[in-house]
């Protein structure tokens, strides 16, 4: 036996916390030459096995079963009616007087608590085995104290991560059941006439404090709810589209993710489909390409159009544009921003536009801040364009002002 157990520690494979409480476990059940080694949960009235290092014995002892508390030793344990190592349970009368002890039966048993930090008991990090252990002692209790501690910090790690998880949960799905948000309309501009020729939905959070929408989705996507929050904001978007004059589309943002589950033909179904514009948004990698194209054939069979934002901005979103060959190009800010200065980007948005008139897409300059940056664009023969000089996202009656003030100056 060692005077220090952790010097073992080492050893171990310690790529997730799942590996280091499976490790201690085997090396404890081989260390201590035990049958059985587990670590359970209390939940409610039950033990659960949580984790399980038991060759020969899956049947019997495996993650996820449980057993009544009241039928093992873990709350004797606890209430100091059992001792946490018992090398020979023939010579423990209380062990004797438990069922269980004599249908497995159990001849030796080592077990310590894990404890949460608040103080309160989460379950019990055990070995056993089907034949007494004379030879256990204070310096073997001490190792598996050790490597309980090493799980406790795993396990309570753990447990931190999920409460933050499921306060992010709640947390959005109170933003969907109350609508906790509001759709703005930022205009795209028709750059030769100066009347807007749709308008793109964003959405706007009203919790506080106030952080970017960026980081809602994202927290949306941590939780599962990603689709559940864009289908809610495109649900609300498309009521303005009864409001907007005919002609004019409006845009709504998805993540391929949320196209990839079939939901969107549905939520389109009773709206002009020939208005709406699917912008397709997030670089992340595309889970499933075949699923994702096949969504949007659906859509776009309905009539909906298609775009792509970002254009420019790196290598994805050309290879975007290649296959999903959309009906608007968006192009990305970066581009677009000191386009009337930098001859590259000059470049680089001549060549777009170029593209876009070969494969019937229409351009849509993102990110539009100066009148020399809207001149340059209309000179390379950019139709639309989008960004705070043209007009900041607003709400519908400051967006259907737009109209009157376009009117006024043509007549």
């Amino acid at each position: 036996m060692m005077d220090n157990p952790m010097a073992l520690a080492p050893d171990m494979d310690t790529s997730s916390p799942d590996d280091i409480v499976q490790s201690s476990l085997n090396f404890v059940r081989q260390h201590l030459g035990m049958e059985v080694a587990y670590l359970s949960e209390f939940v409610d009235d039950d033990l659960v096995f949580r984790a399980v290092d038991a060759p020969g014995f899956e049947d019997a002892v495996a993650v996820g079963k449980s057993m009544p508390l009241e039928q093992v030793y873990c709350r004797h344990i606890l209430a100091g009616r059992l001792p946490e190592l018992i090398p020979d349970t023939a010579l423990e009368p209380f062990a004797q007087t438990i069922p269980l002890t004599h249908a497995v039966p159990i001849k030796s048993h080592i077990s310590v608590p894990i404890r949460r930090r608040d103080g309160t008991p989460y379950g019990m990090f055990c070995c056993m085995s089907r034949a007494a252990a004379p030879s256990l002692n204070a310096r073997d209790l001490e190792v598996m104290r050790a490597f309980a501690n090493l799980s406790a910090e795993q396990i309570n790690d753990t447990i931190s991560v999920r409460s933050a998880r499921d306060l992010l949960k709640t947390m959005i799905q109170q933003i969907l059941d109350q609508e906790e948000f509001d759709v703005v309309l930022q205009p795209i501009m028709d750059i030769s006439t100066g009347r807007p020729a749709g308008f793109e939905a964003l959405c706007r959070f009203r919790a506080e404090p106030y952080r970017p929408p960026n980081l809602w989705f994202d927290d949306a996507h941590t939780v599962d709810l990603q689709a559940d929050l864009e289908i809610c904001v495109i649900e609300s978007a498309l009521g303005y589209l009864n409001h907007l004059p005919e002609g004019v589309y409006l845009s709504v943002n998805a993540s391929p993710a949320t196209v990839q589950t079939g939901r969107l033909n549905a939520v389109f179904a009773d709206y002009p489909a020939e208005r709406i514009v699917l912008e397709v948004t997030e670089h992340a990698e595309i889970s499933d390409a075949e699923r994702l194209m096949d969504e949007l054939h659906l859509i776009r069979g309905r009539g909906v159009l298609l775009a792509i934002d970002d254009a420019g901005a790196g290598y994805s979103g050309l290879q975007q544009i290649l296959s999903l060959q959309p009906d608007i190009i968006k192009l990305d800010m970066s581009l677009t921003t000191g386009v009337d200065t930098d001859v590259v980007r000059r470049s680089l948005a001549s060549a777009l536009v170029g593209f876009a008139k070969q494969t019937g897409a229409k351009i849509v300059a993102e990110g539009i801040e100066t009148e020399t940056e809207l001149e340059v664009l209309s000179e390379l023969g950019v139709p639309l364009g989008q960004g705070y000089l043209l007009g900041r996202p607003a709400d519908l009656a400051t967006a259907m002002a737009l109209f009157e003030t376009s009117e006024q100056k043509t007549a």
